[in-house]
């Protein structure tokens, strides 16, 4: 009977923060339609304050740095919607109109064919859904393997077998691809920088030479922190330091 009333209780108090949340998300909606961008901003900062995350609120709250030309803000806040949809082509067009507010002009190193093919089809989708499409199609080799295994007609045996060896396939090459993504999201770690410039040192050290110079919306990738500094590389290969206050990691 108490475990019934505790059960009751929770279910009503995360209905009524799930209310109290939209109700929040839906006001600041409103205050960005109405060009209110600060007001706006506040708004969803005071929903991620409370540990609501979603793609469509780190959406939001980027296309109102965007509309107050905020570079950093904006970029951060779409690379952050893109973690979670990354497929959303909203998100990766209006990224591509806040990096050309940036000044940096860094050059990618171009992948090979195949590396480059490779990494599109696993960046696809999030290592979460690999899995469960592994899932779906070990569900699927399960089933066709036991009707391929009952059949009695020699043409259901054979088009369940071939049914059963694809879904296996597709099984492990899910399987394959979950694990290079989790593999890619914990071995790659990105940051944007905030200042609206900043000294790259040759050493994580205040009197070490600078190696050059970014400024605010450029994205690195983070190798190691060492104190107050954070290794960093660019995209055309360049590695140097930067002190941690300058930068916000993704």
């Amino acid at each position: 009977m108490k475990k019934t009333i505790f059960l009751t209780l929770l279910l009503i108090l995360v209905s009524v923060l799930g209310f109290s949340q939209q109700e929040g998300f839906e006001k600041a909606n409103n205050l960005y339609s109405n060009d209110k961008f600060e007001e706006a901003i506040e708004a969803y900062e005071r929903i991620l304050d409370k540990g609501f995350h979603s793609a469509t609120l780190y959406y939001n709250l980027a296309n109102a740095h965007y509309k107050l030309s905020h570079v950093a803000e904006s970029i951060y806040y779409y690379e952050k919607a893109l973690q979670l949809d990354p497929n959303n082509e909203d998100i990766q067009n209006n990224l591509g109109f806040a990096k050309k507010m940036t000044i940096d002009a860094i050059e990618v190193i171009p992948q090979s064919g195949f590396s480059k093919m490779f990494n599109n089809i696993v960046g696809s989708f999030t290592y979460n859904t690999w899995a469960k499409i592994a899932v779906g199609f070990a569900f699927l080799f399960i089933v066709a393997f036991i009707i391929y295994y009952t059949a009695y007609s020699t043409s259901q045996k054979r088009s369940f077998f071939v049914i059963s060896m694809f879904s296996l396939l597709f099984m492990l090459l899910s399987v394959l691809f979950a694990y290079q993504q989790e593999s890619f999201v914990k071995n790659n770690n990105f940051g944007i920088v905030f200042a609206k410039e900043t000294s790259i040192k040759a050493a994580p050290k205040q009197g070490s030479n600078e190696s050059f110079k970014l400024h605010e919306g450029t994205k690195v990738k983070l190798l190691e922190t060492v104190g107050n500094w954070h290794k960093i590389r660019l995209t055309d290969g360049k590695v140097g330091w930067i002190i941690a206050s300058d930068i916000k990691a993704l």
